[in-house]
């Protein structure tokens, strides 16, 4: 790869944002997907809403979507973009929750990043909501773990 193939850094290594500005708008969208592992006591405590901080999947849900509208500030060249919708979708099994975030845009650029950033953001809010139910004797999370994060589609048209 030469240094003229590169889009996020000039040739002396510099970083620089893509340039999307003669591009078309069009609609996009992207979903993306993950799956936060839990004790199926942590599990069914979520599902009864018995948490002792709250409604976990309330505040997960706040929480994907403000990072959905905040991408562009923790993603280094990432465009900010007019997000013109998000829907989150929680799916409590015995030993899991899944989340799928679904954005949607009209713009220059895509919206997969801003979908990732709502899954594993929205994952990390289940997670510090069930800390003090997942941590063992020693403080430690043995069991908790974040996996099977991807982007499962995107589109434009």
């Amino acid at each position: 790869m030469s240094d003229e193939d590169l889009t996020h850094t000039d040739a002396e290594g510099n970083a620089e944002m893509v340039n999307v500005g003669n591009k078309p708008d069009s609609d996009r969208r992207a979903v993306a997907r993950g799956s936060i592992h839990l004790a199926p006591s942590t599990v069914e405590s979520v599902r009864d809403n018995d948490v002792k901080k709250g409604d976990v999947l309330a505040v997960a849900r706040v929480g994907a979507i403000q990072a959905v509208k905040h991408t562009w500030e923790t993603i280094p060249m990432c465009h900010q973009i007019p997000v013109s919708n998000v829907d989150t979708e929680f799916t409590v099994r015995d030993d899991r929750i899944d989340l799928r975030v679904a954005v949607e845009t009209t713009g220059k650029t895509g919206c997969e990043m801003e979908a990732l950033e709502g899954v594993t953001t929205g994952l990390n809010v289940v997670w510090d909501m069930c800390k003090a139910a997942e941590k063992d004797a020693e403080g430690q999370y043995p069991g908790t773990r974040i996996t099977d994060v991807e982007v499962e589609r995107k589109e434009k048209s």
